[in-house]
């Protein structure tokens, strides 16, 4: 037996056989198709739908670019690809459209010519519309037949994406931190994950060997001697004890011993999270993290496609609140569509609302596609990393174009609420002031405490010295409290710290108003929220 020691990233205890992810193992299934004239017949119906979708589009916006879009559906070599790889090949529609738009992206994507670049586009705009009916992507992440623990060198939010996760166990990188974009999403798939431990170069000593994950303490122990099985087996069934007990919490009231109600919400980043909303009885969503829809993919995603995301999301909710925060890409969070400029250092670089303010009409579509979904249900919309109230101006004319252009073209739409993510020291300087221009306001204390600290909170180097209990951190949270009541703005926690139960009674006392966490942590920090008597002293 060998025991490895690094940080937990998330707690929990997971057993099994280990696998190693190397970058670049991937493969998309082909799926042979039993009936051609079926796959035809599935296809033509699928083409028909996009055809019409693009006309209503065109109705709309009146942009060429979208007639070029439907002709690719009409006649041409695209059309004509897809329907030969689906006689010839005997494959799925599904597999014909997305490996011919594949190869078409791979054949040019080298090149710089604008038309053709306008081209690859509309081949990739045209296929996602089509694979939305025709059926999802395959993930491109084989992780076999069994359930394994993963292990990596490091893994980025778009990788975790693409990978299922029933088949994950646990997650083990030599590199990332506790609160690293992958870590988050880990929580939000609610498994265990252990981060810096000393994977050996020789991989093939780990490969298929059994080990157990410890994330409560971050420790891995590798090809365990039965006392250890044993006791990690009896603490396994504890923990699952121990979640039967919180349940019984699922449907009680947010409100502290003294009758202080503070809205508990959820933090996701896939509508896969949503039945785990609603399961552990979240008030709503407190942060919809949107960027992991451009993540994993090949190309952007459509205003339709996102539109559809946003009102499944908005009708499944119902009455309750979900806060979408517009695409927060950049940093670590890339694909190479979206051929972000490489970066000497990308968390201090164009990211955030940053990125989207220079790319507005990737910008504008998200918000249309929220406007359009804001009818189904209640939503609302926050921007991420804004320092500056120029930034809000650029926002709200933004958001007043997209406004005149729906009520002009009759597309129905609610107002909405709006919020600003507070995550730099520069937003807290002028937290008042950005107060005013919205509705509420989600202290993002990841980067918050990052960019406070002056610490990169994924260098594993800077782990023992990386502290979001700084002081520092807290009185600025209470300054953006203060701020915030100042001008009638309700306050929502919603990074990493919001879970931490340790300061769920400090926050209140701060005067938060919300806190927002992944739904594995809801009923902790129910049960402990539940605990609380603000009048006491």
């Amino acid at each position: 037996m060998e025991i490895y020691k690094g940080a937990s990233a998330f707690a929990g205890i997971a057993i099994g056989k280990i696998r190693f992810y190397r970058k670049g193992e991937y493969q998309v299934r082909q799926h042979q198709a039993d009936d051609v004239k079926k796959e035809l017949k599935n296809f033509d119906v699928a083409r028909r739908h996009v055809m019409q979708t693009l006309k209503e589009e065109y109705d709309r916006m009146s942009e060429n670019q979208i007639l070029e879009q439907a002709e690719l559906l009409g006649s041409g070599s695209f059309l004509r690809a897809v329907q030969s790889m689906i006689t010839g090949e005997k494959v799925t529609a599904a597999y014909a459209v997305q490996t011919t738009r594949d190869e078409l992206q791979s054949t040019f994507s080298s090149l710089n010519d604008s038309s053709i670049k306008e081209r690859i586009h509309n081949v990739s705009r045209v296929s996602s519309l089509l694979l939305e009916i025709l059926g999802e992507d395959e993930n491109k992440i084989d992780l076999g037949e069994e359930p394994v623990i993963l292990a990596a060198d490091t893994l980025s939010p778009a990788e975790l994406m693409e990978m299922n996760k029933e088949k994950l166990l646990g997650i083990i990188t030599r590199k990332g931190s506790s609160t690293s974009h992958a870590a988050i999403l880990a929580k939000n798939m609610d498994i265990p994950c252990v981060t810096g431990i000393g994977i050996p170069q020789s991989e093939e000593e780990w490969e298929d060997s059994v080990a157990i994950i410890d994330g409560y303490t971050g420790t891995i122990y590798l090809e365990p001697d039965s006392e250890i099985r044993k006791e990690y087996e009896i603490r396994r069934k504890a923990d699952l004890v121990e979640r039967e007990e919180l349940l019984k919490l699922k449907d009680q009231a947010d409100v502290t011993k003294d009758g202080r109600k503070v809205g508990i919400y959820a933090n996701i980043g896939s509508l896969d999270d949503l039945n785990s909303v609603l399961y552990y009885g979240a008030r709503g969503i407190g942060l919809l993290r949107s960027e992991f829809q451009y993540l994993g993919r090949e190309n952007y995603p459509g205003e339709e496609e996102l539109f559809q995301a946003y009102k499944k999301t908005a009708q499944t909710m119902g009455d309750r609140l979900v806060i979408i925060r517009t695409a927060d890409l950049g940093a670590d969070k890339q694909a190479s569509y979206l051929e972000i400029p490489k970066e000497t250092n990308p968390l201090m670089g164009n990211r955030g609302i940053r990125l989207s303010l220079d790319r507005k009409n990737l910008f504008k579509t998200q918000i249309r596609a929220i406007y359009r979904a804001s009818w189904y249900g209640n939503l609302g919309m926050m921007y991420p990393m804004i320092c500056a109230e120029e930034e809000m101006d650029e926002i709200e004319a933004l958001v007043t174009e997209v406004k005149e252009e729906l009520q002009t073209a009759g597309v129905p739409f609610k107002e909405i609420q709006t919020g600003i993510m507070m995550e730099t020291p520069a937003a807290v300087m002028i937290g008042e002031e950005l107060a005013k221009r919205v509705d509420f306001l989600g202290i993002g204390t990841n980067d918050l405490t990052q960019y406070t600290l002056a610490m990169d909170r994924q260098n594993p180097l800077l782990q023992k010295k990386y502290n979001d209990h700084h002081p520092a951190i807290l009185k600025m949270i209470k300054m953006i409290v203060d701020a915030g009541h100042a001008q009638n703005c309700k306050i929502c926690l919603c990074g990493e710290l919001a879970a931490d139960t340790r300061l769920t009674e400090t926050f209140l006392r701060m005067g938060v108003d919300a806190l927002s966490v992944v739904p594995a942590c809801i009923l902790p920090v129910r049960k402990a929220l539940r605990a609380v008597c603000i009048d006491e002293k």
